[in-house]
């Protein structure tokens, strides 16, 4: 009974509010964006159940204690590189891309579960590095190649948007752990260097003709909305239609007549803003702000330098997924295929971020410990 009532008195009650807010708010959505012009379906239903699932693993996590991944990080490492090489062996092809491999009645994509293996990766590697001063370019070699493995990888399937996150945790990662401001403008030129060979020799032309799409938005250029440019416009009429308060639950005439695409998956954002307006916008938003912030909190109390780097990198991939995801909604950003945590449907998205809170919760509720 004792340690019962000492977990419960650490459990992070914030934190778990805020991220039921999110998923309660997403269902709700998610059940609109479904049932567009009379058309029925049980996504919703299937989001609960990956949901159930995700917590499930989330309370398994929290049950043991953060130190055990510690030791066992590289086994984790080590399985989601076997994970991503399966997919080319075992995985199936959806739109040009492999990234799922199915198992049963469902698909896993294994490139959404290595960003916590990295996280995990990465936080093992600075736990056990002495240095406590601003780190050079020379310190990143290894950290950088921990990145890089996978993220050829991923690239390969295609996923650029996946490999983006992942670059972005690592970068942020290296930047809150003391990176030299010297270094950081160094890695600036060379990535801005080297983007004219990214262009050419990673990017196939899908990828290409949603950049120019973006561009052409914002020099002015008349854009084909047919092609390209047919997803951020259909999403940007959604979101002005809204409004301050917006139309309505099941109102939203994008959605419900279908105009709007990958409703369910990368534009659930526009939905709620047309349904929602102004105001549900900046609710939505102030959630997720709320929980980036309150995951450096958990950063700042760690009992060591893993769960404060494991707490980082969580809140930098809910972060910067949020930051792509209403960056395409808005057309400020290509449209690159990335949810929007535990709002978008998507198993293997929902179960990541899941593992991401249990992460973060188990360093909030072992701070106390001794």
């Amino acid at each position: 009974m004792a340690l019962v009532r000492t977990l419960r008195d650490q459990f992070d009650w914030t934190l778990f509010v805020a991220t039921c807010a999110i998923a309660v708010l997403g269902i709700v959505n998610l059940y609109s964006a479904t049932s567009a012009a009379g058309v029925q379906s049980d996504l919703h239903i299937q989001q609960i159940y990956w949901l159930t699932l995700g917590t499930g693993v989330a309370v398994l996590i929290v049950s043991i204690d953060y130190h055990h991944f510690e030791r066992n990080a590289w086994v984790a490492y080590g399985a989601g590189l076997v994970l991503l090489v399966l997919v080319f062996l075992l995985g199936r092809s959806v739109r040009g891309s492999m990234r799922w491999i199915p198992i049963g009645g469902f698909s896993l994509q294994p490139s959404e579960l290595m960003k916590v293996f990295l996280i995990i990766a990465l936080a093992k590697y600075l736990h056990n590095d002495p240095k406590t001063d601003g780190r050079t370019l020379k310190d990143l070699v290894i950290p950088g190649l921990i990145l890089a493995v996978p993220m050829v990888l991923i690239l390969k399937q295609p996923d650029l948007g996946t490999a983006v996150i992942c670059a972005l945790i690592f970068g942020t990662v290296m930047v809150l752990t003391h990176l030299k401001i010297r270094s950081l403008v160094t890695l600036a030129i060379f990535f801005g260097v080297s983007a004219p060979l990214s262009w050419s020799y990673l990017l196939e032309d899908y990828q290409k003709g949603r950049f120019t799409a973006i561009w052409a938005r914002w020099s002015g250029e008349e854009i084909d909305i047919l092609d390209a440019g047919w997803h951020t416009q259909q999403s940007l009429v959604a979101i002005g239609s809204g409004g301050l308060t917006g139309k309505g639950f099941m109102r939203g005439t994008q959605n419900q007549f279908r105009f709007l695409p990958d409703q369910q998956s990368d534009f659930p954002f526009s939905v709620w803003s047309e349904e929602h307006g102004f105001l549900g916008a900046f609710v939505l938003l102030g959630l997720y702000l709320f929980v980036v912030i309150w995951g450096l909190k958990i950063a700042s109390q760690a009992r060591d330098r893993f769960g404060a780097v494991v707490s980082v990198g969580v809140s930098a991939m809910i972060f910067w997924h949020a930051v792509i995801n209403l960056g395409m909604v808005m057309g400020m950003l290509p449209v690159v295929g990335l949810t929007l945590p535990l709002f978008s449907y998507g198993g293997s998205s929902v179960l990541t971020v899941m593992m991401g809170l249990g992460l973060l919760m188990n360093v909030s509720m072992r701070r106390f410990s001794f």
